[in-house]
């Protein structure tokens, strides 16, 4: 073969290299972790625990949150919870922290044997949680419809005393998921009741505007790219809402499958991972810049998963399956690519 061929067979596996890396799925499915049959049901959100290679899925409709062992994949245990939704594991102090919304407390337990150590009262419907590391504060949806009453508490209880310090009255009788600030001291909130984001100083624990969603419905989860000022609001009528998070300003939104009920970003990869019940599948898109986003397309899960996290230590994505007719759960476990 002359010089001219090989340069020519050169660029051409260069460009069928060039063009599969353009094409290639951002998410592989890498395995699955199958649940036993008996638990029924649907899942909300997960919990990691890195050190002790554990994964913690909250079965709402099962009552208890499954403990997988990451190494494996294998189920190891439940623990009992009445109503669970949300998830924190703190490695230093080797302890669990469930939300209970049908007892309405923050339970808290032994990291190794599992035993409940403390139950933080709160109200009912005690549900989703925002964690801020350096004050190891967590912050708790809770009350609202479904303690007949026309407000939201956003509570604020220290995790290593295991207390509540704090009740932040929000008007409208639900909230959903939180983003915190890194840099600063604002957390973001979901009111899907009167369709706003709430922003709130975390540390007056005064509420400091509320700025109106008007390009979504029912806006339920949240991601933040602080770097570049943009906070993401996952809204169920298949939105991706994109605010300027110094500003308030709506920019534009991204179309995702109905019933969207968790949103992470990537910051290695620039990307935003979305989770949506409603189509049973992970809707991901690129960050080209601050005012520009690529749909990488959709990644099959399956019907009704709808809560996911995002590990980026592991680069992986976990998605938790509900069981379907005579199949059991399962946790669908990605490859970030």
């Amino acid at each position: 073969m002359n010089k001219l061929k090989l340069f020519l067979v050169g660029i051409f596996l260069l460009s069928a290299q060039q063009g599969a890396a353009q094409t290639a799925a951002p998410l592989k499915l890498a395995t699955k972790y199958e649940m036993p049959a008996s638990v029924k049901g649907r899942f909300d959100h997960l919990g990691i625990d890195i050190g002790g290679n554990r994964l913690f899925v909250a079965g709402e409709e099962a009552q208890q949150v499954l403990v997988f062992d990451l190494a494996t994949g294998k189920f190891i245990r439940a623990i009992k919870v009445d109503h669970p939704h949300a998830v924190l594991y703190r490695e230093d102090l080797k302890q669990i922290y469930i939300t209970d919304e049908g007892k309405g407390v923050l339970n808290i337990y032994d990291g190794k044997t599992y035993d409940l150590l403390k139950a933080v009262p709160l109200k009912v419907d005690t549900d989703s949680i925002g964690y801020d590391p350096a004050t190891h504060y967590l912050y708790i949806d809770n009350g609202g419809d479904n303690a007949h009453e026309t407000f939201t508490m956003l509570s604020v209880v220290d995790t290593t005393a295991g207390a509540k310090l704090a009740d932040i009255k929000i008007e409208g009788d639900t909230l959903e998921a939180m983003a915190l600030e890194k840099s600063g001291d604002r957390l973001f909130l979901n009111n899907p009741a009167k369709n706003e984001v709430e922003v709130i100083d975390r540390k007056t624990n005064k509420l400091l505007a509320s700025w109106p969603v008007k390009l979504g419905k029912g806006n339920a989860t949240m991601a933040l790219d602080e770097s570049v000022h943009r906070l993401f609001v996952g809204c169920r009528s298949g939105a991706i809402v994109i605010f300027d998070s110094h500003t308030g300003k709506e920019l534009q939104a991204l179309p995702v499958g109905r019933g969207v009920d968790d949103l992470m970003f990537d910051t290695a990869n620039k990307r935003i991972y979305a989770t949506s019940g409603g189509t049973g599948a992970v809707d991901v898109f690129k960050e080209t810049d601050p005012d520009h986003y690529a749909s990488l397309g959709n990644i099959p899960s399956g019907p009704g998963a709808k809560t996911g996290l995002l590990v980026p230590q592991l680069t992986r994505l976990f998605v938790a399956v509900p069981p379907r007719g005579t199949t059991p759960g399962e946790v669908y476990v990605y490859q970030v690519q």
